[in-house]
């Protein structure tokens, strides 16, 4: 592919590790933070210490704090700002675009008090930009070394999503194409609430068998709201789904769980996130993920147990005992979806 224009709003970890892939294939890439102390000091030392540190920046990258300069002649725009802040950066975006540039979102996440997803977020405010997400099982941290990484980019569109797979595919960034743009969202989205329950579990002192069994069951969850949402099932299957939830549940890099662990040691919310220091998606996305299961009438009981804990108060280890004696199940009707077994 041709280089491309490109706007990336939001130069937090993984909005400076995607404009560094982007800048590997010669795009031109715009990269806008709102902090001006933040383009001041990366501007300064072309490195951005808070997210990423020791990282060297690409000498082909442009760091703005001038949204109408950043967006300005591009072809694509990828949004990687918390999910909490996408409408309001795409309101103040909206007056300087054409309507022909590509909204590519990587931000995961719920919006607040109306539950939507990105997607339906980007529609409400640009609904005559072609649209993609991207996710996966991808840690900044890695994908700013050139880690081997492979994500997905799924869209309605078939050639929107191929092009965003040409715009950002390299030998070592691997990107796949999905038609099912609310699964692989609620997959991305919805691993950050498994995620903070897997530290939770890692505070508390469990093991891996403890683990293993919030990631097999937290994706059970997650794919029984996705279906009543419009989902396809298998996508929950692929690395939008299971992939991203493993990675998340098992690594240090990731904030959710970081989060978890600090909760399942007795630390407080306000006290927890203030070490962390960064936005920890899923104590929003716990909440959404809460009523949307309400809503729908889906059962989601690790979901409504770390729910009990972030905002009643509940204690961690009773939530454990309250998901270890529920009532006996078969597993096998879930794993197998519609299929008409006999015993």
């Amino acid at each position: 592919m041709s280089n491309f224009n490109i706007a990336v709003l939001g130069a937090g970890s993984w909005g400076t590790a995607l404009s560094m892939v982007l800048c590997s294939k010669g795009h031109k890439v715009n990269l806008w933070m709102r902090s001006k102390k933040q383009y001041t000091d990366m501007m300064r030392t072309y490195k951005n210490d808070k997210y990423l540190p020791d990282i060297k920046l690409p000498a082909n990258l442009n760091l703005h704090v001038d949204l109408q300069k950043t967006v300005s002649g591009a072809g694509a725009i990828l949004i990687s700002v918390s999910s909490q802040s996408v409408r309001e950066v795409l309101q103040k975006i909206g007056p300087y675009l054409t309507g022909n540039e590509i909204i590519i979102n990587s931000s995961k996440g719920l919006e607040r008090d109306t539950y939507l997803t990105m997607s339906q977020v980007v529609n409400d405010e640009l609904p005559d930009n072609k649209f993609a997400v991207l996710s996966g099982p991808s840690h900044a941290e890695e994908v700013c070394r050139n880690m081997p990484t492979t994500i997905v980019a799924a869209s309605k569109n078939k050639i929107t999503a191929e092009l965003v797979q040409d715009l950002f595919i390299t030998p070592r960034f691997r990107v796949y194409t999905n038609p099912d743009v609310i699964g692989v969202e609620l997959g991305g989205a919805l691993k950050n609430v498994i995620a903070f329950g897997a530290g939770i579990a890692d505070g508390l002192g469990f093991g891996d068998n403890a683990k293993a069994a919030l990631i097999t069951r937290g994706i059970s969850e997650i794919a029984r709201l996705g279906k009543v949402m419009g989902a396809n099932k298998s996508t929950f299957a692929g690395l939008s789904g299971i992939g991203d939830l493993i990675v998340t549940c098992t690594s240090m890099h990731s904030r959710n769980r970081r989060a978890g662990i600090l909760i399942g040691r007795g630390k407080g919310l306000d006290e927890t996130l203030k070490e962390i220091g960064m936005v920890v998606e899923g104590v929003m996305t716990t909440k959404a993920a809460y009523k949307l299961a309400k809503k729908y009438n889906v059962e989601m009981p690790i979901t409504e147990e770390i729910y009990n804990v972030i905002y009643n108060g509940g204690n961690a280890k009773e939530a454990v005992t309250n998901l270890m004696t529920r009532s006996r199940k078969h597993e096998i009707e879930e794993v197998v979806g519609d299929m008409n077994l006999s015993w």
